[in-house]
């Protein structure tokens, strides 16, 4: 009975008020302070803990590929039920229980197993904020920017405060403070609404399936996982790579601190860069400047103002992509597909790209050697990725599918 309380229980508030908006809004604030302590550090701790640049890009690997089975299974039944706030709860939950098991793995499979559940239901969760998010500032000031940029409040506090504590304490701080933001995560998520979902578009799901099998959403997804390939190097081993340079820890903070202040930024004016330029040119011209990024990270890592310069393309790379990308989620499938359009996006892109580029980044880091080649390398994926949102014509990418 407790235990379907904690899972279950709602606010009164309606989903598009005030105190929901607030609500979603430190949600995302934890769910990205969480990505704050893991993706930049995730390769620090397993290098703590002994294991070497094949071991760690092969363990991120496999985790990352959890991210395709998680998102859709939960949103497959978040769209036929309509209710993705009990997922949202129940995601955060299980994520926080079975993350407790990295304290008693050491070695690469048990350590494999327990980051990869915790993914499992970590990354199940953000589908579904993302669409409720989506409906419920619909008509608030600011739009869903204004409330996403709390997730990248929460990446920023959270890894300036993981870079800070790694210059006092070991490397196991790292998963300590994960703990910390999991259960944070959970407790904010416990009292947000879910907004009402028709049952009339929940019959809609065989002929929307078929659009997503259509040429503008297929390109759509290379792109973005040669994108998320490309993030390849800096998610395994920017922070080990700053550390080969001689900086600190808090420096290193800071970097990552300035990449996330420049998506803040982003996110305020990107509803309204997309509805101008639309989404063909945003991420096209997106993509560019995240193939510069990675290849100044190549050529002059030794200058901190090539690394603050990279830092700040950030802005481009996950922020203008990320927002774009939702958007066209957003108008280019039907509401009752809305869960799965975002579990697919995020198992397929984040999932099999980010598996592949952890992977490739393992086998090319070298133990640091070869951490100028894997940049290069990402950098090429970016282009790539530039090259296919060419292959879309701006009308298709613009307009739902009964227009296209």
């Amino acid at each position: 009975m407790f235990l379907r309380f904690l899972i279950t229980t709602k606010s009164r508030a309606a989903a598009n008020s005030s105190v929901n908006l607030g609500l979603l809004s430190l949600t995302y604030f934890f769910y990205f302070g969480q990505l704050g302590v893991i993706t930049p550090y995730a390769g620090v701790f397993l290098d703590g803990r002994g294991f070497s640049s094949e071991e760690i890009g092969s363990l991120l690997a496999i985790i990352t590929l959890t991210r395709v089975l998680g998102p859709n299974l939960w949103a497959s039944i978040a769209d036929k039920t309509g209710r993705g706030g009990d997922i949202v709860r129940f995601g955060c939950l299980l994520a926080f229980i079975t993350f407790s098991a990295v304290y008693f793995s050491f070695d690469f499979w048990s350590l494999t197993f327990s980051f990869g559940i915790m993914m499992m239901f970590w990354t199940a969760v953000l589908p579904q904020l993302e669409v409720m998010t989506v409906s419920a500032t619909k008509l608030s000031r600011g739009g869903y920017g204004a409330i996403r940029l709390w997730g990248s409040i929460g990446f920023i506090v959270m890894s300036l405060s993981v870079g800070a504590l790694l210059d006092y304490f070991s490397t196991e701080v790292i998963i300590y403070t994960a703990s910390f933001t999991l259960f944070g995560l959970y407790l904010s998520s416990l009292l947000i609404s879910s907004p009402p979902v028709s049952t009339d578009q929940n019959n809609q799901h065989t002929s929307t399936w078929k659009e997503a099998l259509r040429y503008p959403f297929i390109v759509f997804m290379l792109s973005a996982i040669l994108l998320q390939m490309s993030f390849g190097s800096f998610y395994s081993f920017f922070a080990l790579y700053m550390t080969d340079l001689s900086y600190s820890g808090k420096q290193t903070g800071f970097f990552i601190a300035i990449g996330v202040l420049a998506e803040i930024g982003i996110f305020l004016v990107a509803s309204r860069v997309i509805a101008r330029v639309g989404v063909k040119w945003v991420l096209f011209v997106s993509l560019l400047l995240t193939t510069l990024r990675w290849f100044i990270l190549a050529i002059i890592p030794e200058f901190i103002g090539s690394i603050i310069f990279s830092q700040i393309l950030h802005a481009f790379s996950f922020g203008m992509t990320h927002a774009t990308s939702v958007y066209f989620l957003h108008h280019y499938f039907s509401e009752g597909f809305q869960s799965r359009a975002q579990a697919l996006y995020v198992s397929i892109a984040f999932g099999v790209g980010g598996a592949i580029g952890s992977f490739v980044a393992g086998q090319t880091w070298q133990q640091g050697e070869g951490a100028r080649f894997s940049f290069l390398l990402s950098s090429g994926f970016a282009l790539a990725g530039a090259v296919m949102v060419l292959l879309v014509s701006s009308k298709m990418l613009n307009k739902a599918p009964s227009e296209t």
